[in-house]
């Protein structure tokens, strides 16, 4: 029997209208001694009921018979607040044990309560639960967008450092390098994505991809793909034109070994403040031109035999770099993009504002009454 018919098994569709017998229901389910995957499947099927964004199911029509927060004639600020109420009592009552519940469904909630505002312990507990098991991620689900009107950028790439860095501190990584080579995989590839957005910081940029120790990736292409991408978007990073250094693309001016991060911040931070240092830049190129050059025979010498390439290099990523019109048609997306977040931030601020005046508002009341 699959999770989702088990899932289906426990209740009908008119007692989880009732979120408190839902959640009275679910306690004596637990204290029979149900496994953590099933308790956690039936939260995660349920919760997709009462809030289909849940789901992750993304095409229209979905299903929306039995949410709770469908149109109804309460305000809007009303709807936030159960919205808000839904999602820490979902915290509430998650199973402890890891992997009881899948990773991508926390992400989804956790973009639903970085976006109605849930206190802080809620969402501490959610990153922390992500960061057990972030190898399970999905890059679509990991692209949460940054739903504070004071961010600059279009995701939430702070989220996402602090995401790495828990997990990267979590003891089980010292065992598990596959674990640790598949986040390498995820962060390069949602740094490529963020490098579109010409308002990503570099030392938010340095920060996500130094966040990973030097044995985690199994090939660098994810990191320089991105890097190239940053830099186009960023021109501004580039030596002057009347310096002697090549202008081939940055990133091939990386040490490979581990030390690329370190030394492209660095090397970034000598071209802004002294430009007329050139030696180095020289040094540097040459040395990871050669490494460069060497990883890629080793690459053609690894899948020349049986036609496949090393179990080890198992992930692969396209280290194509884009073009010119390519490039413009990415950064008008996401300018419509940012337009949309922007608009939704300023509606989340509007939301948070009116329920702290209602808010205060009843303990005035009360007060007065008392």
């Amino acid at each position: 029997m699959t999770s989702h018919l088990a899932a289906e098994c426990w209740f009908d569709d008119a007692c989880i209208l009732d979120m408190d017998y839902f959640v009275k229901t679910l306690a004596g389910i637990k204290a029979k001694g149900v496994r953590p995957d099933l308790i956690g499947s039936i939260i995660a099927h349920y919760a997709s009921k009462w809030l289909p964004d849940l789901s992750g199911d993304h095409h229209p029509g979905t299903d929306r018979g039995l949410t709770i927060f469908a149109e109804s004639p309460e305000s809007v600020t009303t709807l936030w607040m159960k919205k808000r109420f839904f999602v820490e009592t979902l915290v509430g009552i998650l199973p402890p044990e890891k992997d009881s519940v899948q990773c991508n469904f926390l992400l989804r909630l956790l973009r639903i309560a970085n976006m109605v505002g849930v206190e802080p312990t809620y969402r501490a507990e959610l990153e922390k639960r992500i960061s057990w098991q972030l190898d399970q991620a999905s890059l679509e689900e990991l692209m949460i967008p940054s739903f504070s009107h004071t961010c600059g950028t279009l995701l939430d790439v702070e989220l996402i450092i602090r995401l790495v860095g828990m997990f990267v501190n979590l003891d089980e990584v010292a065992k598990s390098g596959a674990a640790l080579i598949k986040v390498a995989k995820l962060v390069d590839s949602y740094l490529a994505e963020a490098s579109v957005d010409s308002n990503l910081n570099l030392s938010e940029f340095v920060a996500l991809a130094g966040a990973l120790p030097s044995h985690a990736r199994a090939t660098d292409d994810g990191l320089y793909r991105a890097i190239d991408t940053y830099l186009k978007l960023n021109q501004c990073l580039w030596p002057k034109k009347d310096q002697s250094v090549s202008h081939e693309p940055i990133s091939t001016w990386l040490i490979s070994g581990g030390k690329q991060v370190v030394v492209y911040a660095e090397f970034l931070g000598s071209i802004k403040a002294h430009p007329g240092v050139t030696k180095q830049e020289r040094k540097w190129s040459k040395f990871s031109s050669f490494e460069q050059t060497k990883h890629n025979r080793q690459m053609d010498w690894s899948g020349s035999f049986s036609g496949t390439r090393s179990p080890y290099l198992g992930f692969e990523a396209s280290t194509r770099c884009l073009s010119k019109r390519e490039m413009c048609g990415q950064q008008t997306e996401v300018r419509k993009l940012r337009e949309d977040v922007h608009r939704l931030q300023s509606q989340c601020y509007a939301m948070q504002m009116q329920m702290e005046r209602l808010s205060e508002k009843k303990k005035r009341v009360f007060q007065v009454e008392v």
